[in-house]
């Protein structure tokens, strides 16, 4: 059965809320009984891998597409064969419900072929003339073991041209008989076996045998003769001598294959160009994993998403819109949001998404373990800027409360904890602090990108105009951007400083005029949600 975990994922440029909120909505949802694992779509930034450690949280999946991956089905694992098992042995395997079919691998494991009940079919209903090519190639050590028999002498010399000949003796004993390089099943005749070793057998089995006298063996050694007892009567032996064939030589060597990598949407439609009963899964040393058929395509379904601290597509997962999505937690706006089926979706006007999470908590009576309590107060704190933020409400305060007595921990001291971290700007570059927490947008066919640094002081990006502006203008290229924007808040000078790139930059000075000189100061804009998007949005509107 297909695995149905559901994966709670934040977006694309993720930051400390998204990231709190999805370890803290995937633990509530599996205390409730729905197995839930975090996710992550990007690199994390400085403070949130402080507050994971902090707290001793592992970093969380990093989900690359909401479609299923081939290694993601509940495969079928028959086992693997190496090239010199036998016919015997593989039916052995059918026999005991271990598959229809085997992946053939060499001694690296690598798959070299695979072999089915077709495959076999064809060594009994064939061309007789298959069957005498296939065991003129068989090792003579497969042939007793298949036969459950003893070998007498086994000479290093071979001369076995695959053709077999059971022995009936009549009044001419075997000088009718045309057996040279032949396989002979014979009976309990020291004359008829040595007349055959002279007529120049490649080997004689032998059939209700107790014993060989040492005549026959010293003959079958000047004749290099292999010389066989068979542990089943002449019928069986003949059957069985059929078995002995390695599959290395019925096996088809074609194969088409699927990478454990390739998505499942994609294999079923690959699969609709062939007949094949079964297709290998392999990885990347080309080692099967597994093996996929028509079913599994027939069944399978996308992995189940539940957004968090995002509702917009375009920031989610790749694929998301062919996922199951089953819910979404956000405190953004509503932008261009359709599903094929109904979806619980909860958005607060709230400052974080973590307050939500927080208070899903407390309505289904859950305790919150106390590193998880820090975690979600550090996400609190990171979003509303230690509540200067616009965006704060009551019900961030309230929750911020409660999670500090969960972990008790000081808000203030806790809070310049934080700030120290995130402002933290020392040897990392422009491009690291411009790419460190990037938004997308479009409104009104306007492509827009705001990216936020937290930074300590206006100071600290003084003569970083010339790189600030280089690497804009590649986002813009790189994007195909009309508006490209770089926000540097200062949490203890309560303001914001713009730089922006794009054939619609002029609207950053509307929306933002510096009236102090270039790129003053703006007191008391501290949020990209709240503040900036609103204003750039009207901007765009007016426009």
């Amino acid at each position: 059965m297909q695995d149905r975990t559901i994966y709670i994922t934040g977006h694309i440029h993720p930051d400390t809320d998204s990231i709190a909120s999805a370890i803290g909505y995937a633990f509530l949802k599996t205390a409730l009984g729905e197995p839930a694992k975090a996710c992550r779509l990007g690199e994390l930034n400085h403070e949130t891998r402080y507050l994971l450690d902090r707290f001793h949280f592992e970093e969380p999946l990093l989900l690359k597409d909401a479609r299923i991956q081939v290694k993601e089905l509940a495969l079928d694992h028959p086992a693997d064969l190496l090239e010199e098992t036998t016919i015997f042995d593989a039916l052995e395997l059918m026999h005991d419900g271990k598959g229809q079919g085997f992946g053939v691998v060499d001694h690296q494991k690598k798959l070299v072929g695979i072999v089915t009940r077709s495959d076999i079919a064809k060594v009994g209903l064939g061309d007789t003339a298959q069957g005498i090519d296939l065991l003129k190639e068989t090792p003579v050590e497969n042939i007793v073991k298949t036969i459950k028999g003893k070998s007498v002498y086994l000479d290093p010399v071979k001369h076995i041209n695959g053709k077999v000949s059971i022995i009936a003796l009549t009044k001419n004993h075997v000088r009718n008989y045309d057996i040279e390089d032949r396989i002979v099943i014979i009976g309990d005749d020291p004359m008829a076996q040595m007349d055959l070793i002279k007529k120049g057998a490649g080997m004689l089995i032998m059939v209700w045998t107790q014993q060989v006298s040492e005549e026959v063996i010293a003959l079958a050694k000047e004749y290099h003769c292999q010389l066989v007892l068979s542990g089943y009567g002449s019928m069986n032996t003949s059957r069985y001598l059929y078995f002995s064939i390695p599959v290395r030589l019925i096996m088809t060597r074609n194969v088409v294959t699927f990478s454990e990598e390739e998505l499942a949407e994609d294999v079923s439609k690959k699969m609709l160009k062939t007949r094949y009963r079964m297709y290998p899964v392999v990885n990347e040393k080309y080692q099967p994993v597994g093996y996929v058929t028509r079913y599994h395509m027939m069944n399978f379904k996308n992995k189940r998403i539940i957004m968090v601290d995002h509702n917009e597509f375009s920031q989610s997962v790749k694929g998301i819109e062919h996922a199951e999505l089953i819910e979404v937690l956000d405190h953004h706006r509503i932008y261009d949001f359709a599903t094929s089926k109904p979806v619980s979706f909860r958005n607060e006007i709230v400052g974080s998404t973590a307050t939500i999470v927080a208070t899903i908590f407390k309505e289904n009576q859950i305790p919150i373990p106390k590193d998880l309590a820090g975690l979600l107060l550090g996400a609190i704190l990171s979003d509303t800027l230690h509540f200067q933020s616009p965006t704060t409400t009551q019900k961030d305060r309230t929750a911020a409360n409660m999670l500090a007595a969960f972990a008790d921990l000081d808000v203030d001291a806790f809070a310049t904890d934080i700030f120290t971290i995130t402002s933290d700007i020392s040897g990392k570059s422009v491009k690291e602090l411009v790419n460190s927490d990037i938004k997308f947008y479009e409104i009104r066919n306007v492509r827009m990108m705001i990216a936020q640094v937290v930074i300590p002081c206006a100071e600290y990006i003084l003569g970083l105009e010339e790189e600030i502006d280089q690497e804009l203008d590649a986002l813009v290229c790189q994007k195909d951007l009309d508006l490209c924007t770089v926000v540097f808040t200062s949490i203890l000078e309560s303001g914001s400083i713009f730089y922006a790139r794009g054939p619609k930059k002029g609207w950053i000075q509307e929306a933002f005029p510096d009236t102090e000189g270039p790129h003053t100061l703006q007191k008391q804009i501290l949020s990209r949600k709240n503040q900036v998007l609103p204003m750039l949005s009207e901007i765009i509107t007016r426009f």
